[in-house]
């Protein structure tokens, strides 16, 4: 296994519209489609960073519609920067739709922001989000834990 640099919390949101079209940003450092994720900020909870992190990045009013999964598995979880820094995060990742604001990439961490039909996502997604894709579109009450 990789040196591991550090170990963080973060969160995924799911974000579904109207049409139930899936919201995925482009980022900045690694150049790969994903779905909106952030590190959890002291004092917060992981519901607040999900809905902040999707209002920083996306301009986008969430509600958070249920819990996907946790998810700490090293194989997907552990994520290389580009600068070389190796982060172990443990994920809590739910499923959210939008109530409000008007979708725009602000943030400088996204190069574009758009929804995608489920069966027509970019191929040139992070490793991890076709799992947490296919875990909110299954149809289970309880949360994965992987």
């Amino acid at each position: 296994m990789k040196q591991i640099d550090e170990i963080r919390a973060g969160v995924a949101v799911v974000v579904l519209d109207q049409e139930q079209r899936v919201l995925l940003q482009r980022r900045a450092d690694v150049k790969l489609w994903g779905i909106p994720s952030g590190h959890i900020e002291k004092g917060e909870t992981v519901a607040e960073a999900a809905i902040r992190e999707v209002k920083e990045e996306a301009n986008l009013d969430i509600q958070i519609v249920k819990l996907i999964g946790i998810y700490s598995e090293p194989e997907s979880q552990v994520f290389t920067y580009p600068n070389g820094r190796v982060v172990h995060f443990i994920t809590t990742c739910f499923l959210a739709k939008v109530v409000g604001g008007s979708l725009c990439c602000y943030s400088d961490e996204s190069l574009e922001m758009d929804f995608f039909d489920q069966k027509e996502l970019p191929e040139d997604l992070l490793t991890m989000h076709p799992r947490w894709l296919e875990d909110a579109m299954a149809e289970r009450d309880l949360a994965f834990i992987r």
